[in-house]
C-alpha cells in the first residue's frame, strides 16, 4: 500500500483532503512514534475488497520517509454510517518476528443438523483472540457446524488453531450453539409478559410546592392526582 506524509490535521482540512480522493490514516506501533498518513481511496479499496475480513497485513510504502517500509496491519477502519464509504484507516506497525495478539471474526460452514430439525443456531461469540506471527494471522476463523444437534454448543477449546495460531481465552465458553424452538406454549407466554410489562403505568416525579418528589401514576390521557395528606386538615375550633 502506497502512502504518503500527511499535513492535514483539523477538520476543515481532513474534509477537504476526503474530497480529493484520499483517506486520512495514521500508523503507530512500538517501533516508532505515531505519524499522520493520507492514502489514495481507490487503491485501498481495491486492496481490501479481495479480503474476507478487514484483518489484513500490509507493507506500507511511506512515499519520502526515512523508514518508507513498514509492515502493519489494518487495526481499524472507521466508515461512514449511511454511505459506507471509508472516513479514516488505523495501522499498527509489526515486526515480522514479533508475535501479536488480534480479534478475528469466526464464520461458519455446512448447515447444522440441529437447524435441519428446527433448532436455531446462535452465534454467542462474533470474534475470538488470536496470537501468532504477523505472517500466520488468520483473516476469519471458520468452524464447521454440520454435527451441531439442537441442545449442544462448540466451544473455544473444540476449535482447532490455524497453523502457527494460539486462540486465547477461557476453554470452556461457548462460540456457537444450536437451540430448541420456542413452543407455542412458550411464544403466547413471553407475549403476555410483554403484554403486562407495557401495561404498567408509567411512573412520574412531581416536584410538589415543599420541595419534596413525589412518584405519580400516568397513563395517556389521564390526569395526574396527588394531593398531599396534609391538605386535609381538620377546620379550626371558635375560640
Amino acid at each position: 500500500m502506497n502512502a504518503q506524509a500527511r499535513t492535514a490535521v483539523k477538520h476543515a482540512a481532513v474534509k477537504k483532503l476526503r474530497s480529493t480522493g484520499a483517506i486520512p490514516a495514521v500508523i503507530y506501533g512500538r517501533l516508532a512514534p505515531p505519524q499522520n498518513l493520507e492514502l489514495n481511496s481507490r487503491e485501498f479499496g481495491d486492496a481490501i475488497a479481495t479480503h474476507a475480513s478487514e484483518n489484513i497485513l500490509m507493507d506500507v510504502t511511506v512515499k519520502g520517509d526515512a523508514r518508507p517500509q513498514r509492515l502493519a496491519l489494518v487495526q481499524e477502519i472507521q466508515h461512514h454510517p449511511l454511505s459506507g464509504h471509508i472516513l479514516h484507516v488505523d495501522f499498527h506497525e509489526v515486526s515480522p518476528d514479533e508475535k501479536v495478539t488480534i480479534q478475528v471474526p469466526v464464520e461458519t460452514t455446512g448447515e447444522s443438523a440441529g437447524v435441519k430439525n428446527g433448532g436455531v443456531l446462535g452465534h454467542v461469540m462474533h470474534r475470538l483472540k488470536v496470537h501468532a506471527l504477523p505472517k500466520d494471522l488468520p483473516e476469519v476463523i471458520l468452524v464447521d457446524v454440520t454435527a451441531l444437534e439442537i441442545g449442544k454448543a462448540i466451544h473455544i477449546s473444540d476449535i482447532a488453531a490455524p497453523a502457527g495460531c494460539e486462540i486465547l481465552g477461557n476453554k470452556e465458553l461457548t462460540v456457537i450453539a444450536v437451540t430448541a424452538p420456542l413452543t407455542e406454549a412458550q411464544e403466547t407466554a413471553a407475549a403476555g409478559v410483554a403484554g403486562e410489562v407495557a401495561a404498567q403505568p408509567e411512573m412520574i416525579k412531581e416536584k410538589k410546592e415543599d420541595g419534596k418528589e413525589v412518584a405519580v401514576a400516568s397513563k395517556d390521557g389521564d390526569k395526574k392526582s396527588d394531593k398531599k395528606a396534609d391538605e386535609k386538615k381538620p377546620a379550626e375550633k371558635k375560640k
